[in-house]
């Protein structure tokens, strides 16, 4: 009897709720759902892929979300053959090309602007975050019992980390000044209002505060990147970086490593020295 794209999915959902991106993932298997619902697996095949590729592509989003579809199409489709042992061919699936995008940070004059035009509760929380470096669902979810005050140090637990691992996180002074203005708010949540964690904070209210401070084209997600730019901007190193911040691997702090060249500045001297005719 042959497989088919729902027996697939399922044992996928199975195995894979522990997955840190799994509620993304759930949202592409419920765009591909109505394309592939029923079909055998051995007739999906790359004309398949393409139209799905077509069709993602003229919704109008970016190459990036159509490339997340097909990445998460072609992990179940090896799957069911690698580790599965199910017998069909795996089509040949082709992400497409992604713009290289910069790295958007905020100088410290722009991040101090923006702070003072949020509410306090948000320049609470954005201040944090450019003091630790966490991710938003790390910050909203902070809980009292990750704090400990006295050795001036929070943690994120493993199941709260996207590299599934634990994450030891310092605390300087910024950071702790934050935290002493919400001690007392809320016994379980460090971020709260009106008795509950605060879960939206790209809302209207950031937006205003972010056209107030006159700063575009910047999320909630690039005081990240402002807090990794800064960190390399004054001499930290990019090993150490990489514990701070949680990161799996290398390569995602390389998008970084030109923040600092001194390192290099004594090899830019090792060519020779060229003399112009107006040479002053």
């Amino acid at each position: 009897m042959y497989k088919t794209w729902d027996d697939a999915v399922g044992r996928w959902v199975l195995e894979k709720a522990d997955k840190a991106s799994f509620h993304s993932d759930l949202c592409i298997l419920k765009w591909l759902e109505p394309h592939l619902s029923g079909m055998p697996l051995h007739h999906i095949n790359r004309t398949v892929v393409d139209a799905l590729t077509l069709k993602k592509v003229q919704s109008g989003v970016a190459n990036g979300t159509v490339n997340r579809m097909l990445a998460l199409l072609r992990s179940i489709l090896r799957r069911a053959v690698l580790e599965w042992e199910w017998s069909f061919s795996v089509p040949r699936v082709r992400l497409l090309r992604e713009p290289t995008r910069r790295v958007r940070y905020l100088t410290y004059d722009q991040a101090q602007r923006l702070l003072e035009e949020l509410p306090a509760h948000l320049a609470e929380m954005a201040a944090f975050s450019l003091a630790t470096g966490l991710r938003k669902s790390n910050v909203t979810g902070l809980q009292w019992e990750q704090v400990d005050l006295l050795r001036g140090l929070a943690w994120v637990h493993p199941d709260q980390s996207k590299s599934r691992r634990a994450i030891p996180v310092p605390l300087n002074a910024d950071a702790m000044r934050v935290l002493a203005l919400r001690v007392g708010r809320n016994p379980r949540f460090v971020f709260a209002l009106k008795g509950d964690s605060i879960a939206r904070i790209n809302n209207s209210a950031w937006k205003n505060a972010l056209k107030s401070a006159d700063i575009a084209d910047f999320r909630w997600h690039d005081l990240r990147h402002t807090w990794a730019s800064w960190h390399v901007q004054n001499g930290t190193p990019l090993n150490v970086l990489q514990e701070l911040g949680g990161w799996e691997s290398p390569q995602m702090v390389r998008r970084y490593a030109h923040f600092s060249a001194e390192h290099l500045s004594v090899y830019s001297c090792n060519l020779p020295s060229l003399i112009l005719d107006n040479d002053f």
